[in-house]
């Protein structure tokens, strides 16, 4: 079968085979090529030693101590500029449940892929040849969906933890299954997670949200039993009932509310804002005997507190963590669009700023889905979505010349009044005609000559202005009522 691979990857090669040695694409790069999928990044394993690598490739560099050496290929594109070809290896001794204690390098491919964690990423490719070298039937795995741990598991994930949230994380990405003897020596070994630190589980998180089936993926961390070492806050809602607008728990109504924002490709934030928007109602939860149902008063209060020591915890960056823990403490912004105001709606545009907003009005789209409601944008949410637009949106009004009354009377030398006012009306309605006259020099010119009308002429003109602009904003927010369908 033919593989498309860069010509940055088989120059690497061939430089290698060029010098005698042998070289083969391995691991996550060959699994995606077999299911037909592009490589995020490529690597490459050889017979030589890091130092006959170096020796090949004198613009390179060898940082670490598991013979890694990092190739520069000069690509313009990212994943080709450096490609790291690593000699085969055997390790042994990992104390740490994370890294090996010893790395021996005098050793063969086979050997090589006998200590990988996955048949799926234990196949390697002769990219010259098309040959496939697969010793443990990864090629069938990736037929049959599934992951299973090469050769014995418990020994897989006691040499390294962060695999049995590697193992959840293709999931995700890749929609397979787990292997069932892979999966009882996850359940088995999921404490040893507390060995990983909280970087890379949260680098392994952030891959499994940003997937196309971040849901599914942890509704399984959560059977083996590994959830409550990654976002331990989540279990809690399992089985918290809800009230009378919920179809669903606590639990799943978190993961249902992410699971939406990956289902329309939405940014990363939003997917993490779903999965912490309701983390807190468990300890809110009170019984009303006056609605006869659960209240939860404050929880997004609670929440965007709980949330920020959670996001804290695993060491996402700053910005990540003020922008989700904003999403989480404004997401009940909803009200009766019939009795809210423009100015409620700037006051909520301040609150989670901005560059924000749509993002906390995607948020909600997301949670009102999570609730098992089939419609995303009932008619209220998209009056209250064009009242956003509206808020956003510049008026129409003599603000948007390039004058003003101060430099009016400097300029001209008149004096406070309403003349200066019926000028500037004037004004406006001739730029709502022409944009290109908006100048100052343009204006200026225009100004002289209104101020020499009369004043009946100049209050005539001012009002015809006034009444310009006045029909212009209500065609202006016609529009935005049409666009989100609230007319």
């Amino acid at each position: 079968m033919h593989y498309r691979i860069p010509k940055e990857i088989e120059l690497v090669s061939s430089g290698l085979r060029r010098e005698g040695y042998e070289s083969y694409l391995v691991g996550g790069c060959v699994r995606d090529l077999i299911i037909g999928l592009e490589p995020k990044d490529w690597d490459i394993t050889t017979n030589a030693s890091p130092e006959q690598i170096q020796a090949v490739f004198p613009d390179s560099f060898y940082e670490n101590d598991y013979g890694t050496v990092g190739v520069k290929t000069g690509a313009e594109d990212s994943r080709l500029a450096i490609v790291e070809v690593t000699p085969y290896r055997l390790e042994s001794g990992y104390s740490d449940k994370r890294r090996p204690d010893q790395v021996t390098f005098d050793t063969s491919l086979i050997e090589d892929l006998a200590r990988r964690d996955f048949t799926i990423n234990a196949i390697a490719l002769e990219d010259s040849k098309g040959h496939i070298v697969d010793p443990h039937e990864g090629q069938k795995d990736i037929k049959d969906k599934i992951v299973r741990a090469v050769g014995n598991p418990t020994e897989r994930f006691n040499e390294d933890a962060l695999r049995v949230l590697r193992a959840v994380r293709f999931v995700a990405e890749l929609g397979f299954g787990i292997d069932g003897a892979t999966a009882k020596a996850i359940s088995e070994n999921s404490e040893h997670l507390n060995h990983v630190s909280r970087e890379r589980v949260k680098d392994e998180l952030a891959r499994i949200l940003n997937s196309s089936q971040p849901m599914s993926a942890l509704v399984l961390a959560q059977q083996l039993g590994i959830l409550k070492f990654i976002v331990p806050d989540l279990i809690r809602g399992i089985g918290v009932k809800q009230n009378q607008a919920h179809s669903y728990d606590v639990f799943e109504h978190n993961l249902r509310t992410m699971q939406h924002g990956a289902d329309k490709n939405w940014d990363f934030d939003i997917r993490l804002a779903g999965l912490f928007h309701d983390i807190s109602k468990p300890e809110t939860r009170r019984w009303s005997e006056e609605k006869k149902d659960w209240t939860f008063h404050g929880h997004e209060v609670v929440g965007s507190r709980v949330t920020k020591k959670a996001l804290e915890n695993l060491h996402f960056p700053r910005e990540t963590i003020e922008k989700v823990v904003k999403l989480v403490r404004w997401h009940m912004f909803f009200s009766d669009p019939e009795q809210i105001t423009l100015s409620a709606v700037r006051r909520m545009i301040t609150n989670v700023g901005e560059e924000n907003i749509w993002d906390l009005l995607n948020l909600r789209i997301c949670d009102r889905i999570g609730t098992g409601r089939p419609k995303e944008q009932p008619f209220r949410f998209r009056k209250y979505k064009a009242m956003v637009d509206q808020a956003l949106r510049d008026p129409i009004s003599v603000k948007m010349l390039k004058t003003d009354g101060s430099h009016i009377m400097e300029k001209f030398h008149v004096n406070p009044g309403p003349k200066i006012g019926w000028a500037l009306n004037a004004l406006l309605e001739e730029i709502l005609d022409d944009a290109d006259k908006n100048t100052e020099e343009y204006l200026d010119t225009k100004t002289e000559k209104l101020l020499k009308l009369s004043e009946d002429e100049l209050r005539a003109l001012g009002e015809a202005g006034k009444q310009r602009r006045e029909a212009a904003e209500d065609e202006e927010i016609k529009h935005i009522m049409e666009k989100h369908h609230v007319c």
